[in-house]
């Protein structure tokens, strides 16, 4: 399994996935045709079209890649009135195929409603759009707090060198917020010198891992005592807790 990153917009990524084996190309979220048609035309060919939700920033290369390479476009069967040009309708808790590639459909509403994950569980990747960043997660849109909660703890339940691949550059401000409301944290204290040097590079910071999430990612971390008591908070719920925290952040 090759993965290929695709910078799109200002922030956005898109991901290439080639099963070598097959010869099968498939994308993530192509943001926009021309940013994504660079990369795709290399491979003379784009069989695949994997949406993890509706946001034209993850959909807006759908319809004339698919037009271009006759691509067939797996997404949600709950978004099926809102994927330009869907296919292929998924479920929840799904095995599908693309190639020899196995991968499992993981519903993670919360940021919009019909929101899915792709988990390549063989090779321990995971595509997780724009529930879980490095060091953050997404605005909740159409969902319930407690919704994203739980997502969340879908998501960091996988095993701990599973590598998550985002959908936008947001570490440094998520990184910022991390360490206002967390500043005694050693691991979040080294994860910032790789942060800080690879954006001087201007190289990507996807993915990350569901390890160093657990470690450093204060949306993951809702139960931890030391931060109930910074926010006062030490009586509270974990969905309390992270309604508080993203409520913060909304306004950070």
């Amino acid at each position: 399994m090759k993965i290929e990153i695709i910078p799109c917009l200002s922030d956005n990524y898109s991901y290439i996935i080639c099963d070598e084996q097959t010869n099968t190309i498939s994308i993530v979220d192509p943001a926009t045709f021309s940013d994504c048609e660079k990369v795709v035309r290399k491979y003379r060919k784009l069989d695949y079209i994997l949406n993890t939700h509706h946001h034209v920033d993850h959909v807006g290369g759908n319809v004339e890649l698919k037009r271009k390479y006759n691509s067939k476009i797996m997404a949600y069967e709950g978004d099926k009135n809102r994927i330009p040009g869907i296919d292929i309708l998924l479920r929840d808790n799904e095995i599908k195929k693309i190639g020899n590639l196995e991968f499992k459909i993981i519903l993670i509403p919360g940021h919009t409603s019909g929101h899915i994950a792709f988990y390549f569980y063989n090779e321990d990747i995971i595509f997780t759009g724009d529930t879980l960043f490095s060091l953050g997660c997404g605005r909740v849109f159409e969902g319930t707090h407690k919704q994203m909660l739980k997502s969340l703890n879908k998501i960091k339940n996988l095993p701990f060198n599973t590598k998550a691949y985002f959908g936008h550059e947001y570490t440094k401000n998520n990184l910022n917020f991390c360490l206002k409301y967390d500043p005694n944290n050693t691991a979040l204290k080294n994860k910032s010198f790789d942060i800080n040097s690879k954006l001087e590079r201007t190289l990507p910071t996807t993915p990350t891992s569901i390890g160093e999430e657990l470690k450093t990612n204060i949306f993951l971390r809702c139960n931890d005592k030391v931060l109930k008591k910074t926010l006062n908070l030490e009586d509270s719920q974990d969905h309390e807790v992270f309604t508080k925290l993203r409520d913060l952040k909304d306004t950070f």
